[in-house]
């Protein structure tokens, strides 16, 4: 990979952890159980995500 190509995946992964921070963050301050479940799961799937770029480093 090209440093480029590693920068874009640098900024990738920290795009990822923060989308994730915030569904939680999010998530634990909201009171209907459909919402909430649904914002869970939107943390679950960044995670993913930034499992998926940081495999990409291995």
């Amino acid at each position: 990979m090209t440093s480029k190509e590693l920068l874009y995946i640098e900024d990738a992964l920290g795009h990822e952890k923060y989308f994730q921070s915030k569904c939680k963050e999010t998530a634990n301050q909201i009171q209907d159980a459909e919402l909430k479940s649904c914002v869970e799961q939107m943390a679950q799937k960044h995670q993913q995500i930034f499992q998926s770029f940081y495999s990409l480093l291995s």
